[in-house]
């Protein structure tokens, strides 16, 4: 889980490279990039995140 003041590595081609969660929220959203470079979790495949596995190499 996510929380505030975590220190995250990005893994899409939306530019950015290191960021810090301020907040979480519990909006759903879109991804700012079109690709996904790695992995993601399987848990989004269950959940609303669907946009972010189709983006994604593979499924752990």
């Amino acid at each position: 889980m996510i929380q505030t003041q975590t220190y995250l590595n990005v893994t899409d081609n939306s530019g950015a490279r290191k960021l810090i969660c301020i907040r979480v929220l519990r909006a759903k959203g879109n991804p700012k990039g079109t690709h996904v470079f790695g992995p993601v979790a399987r848990e989004l495949q269950k959940s609303d995140f669907s946009k972010i596995v189709s983006l994604a190499s593979e499924a752990l």
